[in-house]
């Protein structure tokens, strides 16, 4: 797949996302996929695709509307897709997550293989807690 393929396909992604679709998300990661968030908050770490999947059920289970997800900016290179993002989502605890991201996202093969996130750890602590 050129650039041109690998940014539609991160683009789907976010929209797949974004609209709640979480499975049909996760199946867009590959098999062997890895997804790192940074810092040290109880959500940062490496997460393999079930483990990513997993979280996903965690995080957007305290957010009944969802997590939407807009990339504001892509780049792409060879088989790497960056990604300047916001998202929004009101949560059940009444607080209001907006973030912003940095996500470096690998594809091979039509699939997303790596994501490296980072974002603003102290605003997740904040609206998440730990």
């Amino acid at each position: 797949m050129g650039t041109a393929e690998n940014k539609a396909l991160v683009t789907r992604f976010w929209e797949t996302f974004s609209a709640g679709r979480y499975d049909d998300a996760v199946a867009m990661l590959s098999d062997d996929a890895t997804w790192w968030v940074a810092g040290n908050t109880d959500l940062s770490g490496t997460y393999s695709k079930n483990e990513f999947a997993a979280l996903l059920g965690q995080v957007t289970g305290s957010a009944p509307d969802g997590i939407r997800v807009t990339p504001k900016l892509l780049t792409a290179e060879d088989d790497r897709v960056s990604v300047e993002a916001e998202s929004y989502a009101e949560i059940s605890n009444g607080k209001t997550y907006r973030n912003i991201y940095h996500f470096m996202m690998i594809v091979r093969e039509g699939k997303i293989c790596a994501v490296r996130e980072y974002l603003d750890t102290e605003h997740v602590t904040e609206v998440f807690g730990g």
